[in-house]
């Protein structure tokens, strides 16, 4: 198969997640978490390093799976592995914002799902990403997810396609 056969077509369609309403997306619920940013997050022209944005969304990610998913799945006899991750840039952020993080899910097979984060500064998009993350056991064989994840997984799934990519660029500009 190939990768872009393998990525959820919404995710082709990235703008269609930055409107300017963070929560309007179709979804029964959607995971919000606060991140701020520090000196320690920028270089010496007080922007934030870029890799920065892709430890939000394992912030993000590992704050949801707790509260949301289940508060020990470790204790669940396995893990989350990331397969695959991909994070666009939209628009430099600084020391002292606030960055609101959110969190739906696609794609919610057996043994894994699709997380799609979209991060935003004052209501503004500033970065969105997704991550595709596997269930496996003790032994790192992909396993189905434990009873009951995949519902509480299904209550943050977009619920249905995203407008197309010119409609959202009127909503972003």
């Amino acid at each position: 198969m190939l990768t872009r056969e393998a990525i959820p077509h919404v995710l082709f369609n990235t703008t269609a997640l930055l409107t300017p309403e963070a929560l309007n997306v179709p979804a029964s619920k959607t995971f919000h978490h606060v991140i701020d940013i520090y000196l320690k997050d920028s270089n010496a022209f007080m922007n934030t390093y870029f890799a920065r944005y892709f430890e939000w969304q394992g912030i993000c990610r590992e704050r949801w799976f707790f509260e949301c998913i289940d508060n020990n799945l470790l204790g669940a006899g396995g893990a989350f592995v990331t397969k695959r991750a991909h994070h666009e840039y939209v628009q430099e952020t600084f020391p002292f914002q606030r960055v609101d993080c959110y969190l739906n899910t696609v794609k919610i097979r057996q043994c894994s799902a699709y997380l799609l984060f979209r991060f935003y500064v004052g209501g503004q998009p500033v970065s969105m990403g997704y991550q595709q993350v596997l269930f496996a056991g003790p032994d790192k064989r992909i396993r189905r997810f434990p009873a009951g994840v995949i519902e509480r997984i299904s209550e943050y799934e977009l619920k249905e396609e995203l407008p197309q990519r010119e409609a959202a660029l009127e909503l972003v500009d």
